[in-house]
């Protein structure tokens, strides 16, 4: 049986939030807007319940947030209920109806993001303990500006021990990040440093384009969301021929959907079946504990080859030692 991942991201571009460092569009979409967004994934589900020969994993990666859309849960609740389909993620700020998720079986995976000049504390660990009730995996991560240490700090310590809290590298800002926030940011997730690196990927292998493809509302393949050439149609007749191995085009990869299908970091011996919804495959407790980063500065490539697949070594999350590499 063929398998494949699908980064789905359709036109939907609306957020109830308006995060000052997102990246992405902040617009109100129309009702007619809306609708285009529905149709298109309406198209994408009548393609997913005719792939009787494939075994399919859904990462839903919108501009926007999706789970506000009802539209949304319900596609998600009929994906989960297909024989084809192995997984479903999303990522979500986790400020939408969770009902939906009791009714996805195991299939359900959550990539939740807390914004705290957005999201109320206790209303976002109630949503988290509404997925522990519905017993669905998920991760919890919050952009690294420091002066939303005291949020994390608080976050970390009423999460339950199991769920795994990641910080996302602020890379623009790094050289001036003080030492002391660096170390907080280590302490309290033990793979910070990971992603805080310019991974070089240019000729060199990588998922994207095989294994794992970027799906946009049209339908439109491609290697990931940072390549713009296309590699075919979903929607063609036989559009599994746009699939092959390919090396990548980029000269340096630095957002984790991306690097992580980078064959030469074996990202998968850190995060195993969780690499989507970015749960590290130790699942160790992840209390807040101490760990110390013999250096910051970007590693040579050679270094995080050797040591990415030790990370999680005796179950135990673990940086490598890269001073002096």
């Amino acid at each position: 049986m063929n398998e494949l991942t699908l980064l789905y991201r359709g036109p939907l571009s609306s957020c109830n939030y308006a995060c000052a460092y997102c990246p992405f569009a902040k617009r109100r979409e129309n009702r007619r807007q809306l609708e285009y967004d529905r149709s298109c994934l309406v198209r994408f589900l009548e393609w997913a319940r005719a792939q009787h020969n494939w075994h399919l994993r859904v990462f839903f990666t919108p501009w926007g947030e999706a789970l506000v859309r009802r539209y949304y849960r319900e596609a998600i609740v009929e994906l989960c209920r297909l024989p084809q389909i192995e997984k479903v993620v999303v990522q979500t700020n986790l400020s939408a109806p969770l009902a939906f998720a009791s009714q996805c079986g195991d299939k359900l995976a959550i990539w939740a993001t807390f914004h705290p000049d957005w999201a109320d504390p206790k209303r976002f660990l109630a949503q988290c303990r509404r997925l522990d009730q519905a017993q669905v995996a998920y991760s919890v991560g919050v952009v690294g500006f420091a002066r939303f240490r005291k949020a994390i700090l608080e976050l970390r310590q009423r999460l339950a021990p199991s769920v795994y809290l990641w910080i996302n590298a602020v890379k623009a800002q790094l050289d001036e990040l003080a030492e002391e926030d660096r170390r907080f940011f280590s302490h309290i997730d033990p793979l910070y440093e990971l992603n805080t690196q310019a991974y070089a990927s240019r000729g060199r292998p990588c998922g994207g384009g095989s294994r794992v493809v970027s799906v946009d509302g049209e339908g439109m393949l491609r290697t990931c969301h940072f390549q713009s050439q296309p590699l075919g149609n979903l929607y063609d007749r036989q559009w599994w021929t746009a699939l092959r191995p390919r090396l990548c085009l980029t000269d340096h990869c630095r957002c984790y959907i991306g690097y992580v299908h980078l064959e030469y970091l074996q990202m998968n011996r850190v995060f195993g079946s969780g690499i989507l919804e970015r749960i590290p495959s130790g699942r160790a407790p992840f209390q807040i504990k101490e760990v110390v980063v013999q250096s910051h500065s970007l590693a040579p490539m050679e270094a995080l080859e050797n040591h990415a697949h030790h990370l999680f070594s005796s179950g135990q999350p673990v940086l490598p030692d890269l001073a002096g590499q």
